[in-house]
């Protein structure tokens, strides 16, 4: 099944471009990443009550798809190598995207994980429900000592802390990176993760994918 894989994906990385599969990874995860620090902001400046509380159901819910996304797409990574690009030819450029990339991956796995268990700690805190639909089991603190469980709590919140200010780091440089790639280096970073680009509208002026046909006009 993975040699099938692989196979099918080299019909896209061979064009250095990653598979539909790693570019839905990537945008779904973007996407939920930026809404859970919008949402996690907004809900730190809610007072305590029944609209903080839907907050943090909202959260963890969507924090619990984040762990299986983050499962699937590293194990993605594992089997299917991505493309060989114009940014892995690029010395301590190279070596420094790798770093950040793995930053990420660490976050992907702290954050949800540190709310899961901040969350197994309170006391009562009600069933967790994945993408707020199927429930999911909360880690057996419930029997710990109450002093015990609110220091496991402090310390979870703290790993969540760092790791959100870890994001805001990383995310800028991720983002900056690929936009000079793509507009100053005309490389073909950011183009392997997005529709197919009609050739005059191609930075890197590449003429190995098919050109668009012109479509007839009605009338």
């Amino acid at each position: 099944m993975i040699k099938a894989l692989r196979e099918w994906a080299r019909g896209h990385t061979d064009r250095a471009r990653y598979s539909p599969v790693g570019i839905a990874f990537h945008w779904v995860m973007a996407f939920l990443i930026l809404f859970q620090l919008g949402w996690g902001w907004t809900m730190s400046r809610l007072p305590v009550g029944a609209d903080k509380l839907y907050f943090y159901q909202v959260h963890s819910a969507a924090g619990l798809v984040v762990i299986l996304l983050a499962i699937g797409r590293f194990w993605w990574r594992l089997a299917v190598p991505g493309p060989i690009n114009d940014a892995d030819k690029q010395g301590w450029q190279t070596t420094v995207s790798v770093a950040i990339h793995w930053v990420f991956y660490a976050t992907f796995f702290l954050l949800p994980i540190s709310g899961w268990i901040m969350w197994s700690a309170l006391a009562e805190p009600g069933p967790l429900y994945l993408a707020g639909v199927i429930p999911w089991p909360s880690f057996p603190l419930g029997d710990m000592p109450l002093t015990l469980r609110w220091r496991i709590m402090d310390v979870a919140e703290d790993v969540h802390l760092v790791t959100v200010f870890a994001l805001f780091l990383v995310i800028p440089l991720h983002v900056g990176a690929a936009l000079k790639h793509h507009f100053w280096d005309r490389h073909d970073v950011l183009r392997g993760m997005l529709p197919e680009i009609p050739d005059e509208e191609d930075p890197q002026g590449d003429r190995t994918h098919k050109h668009r046909e012109p479509q007839p006009q009605a009338g």
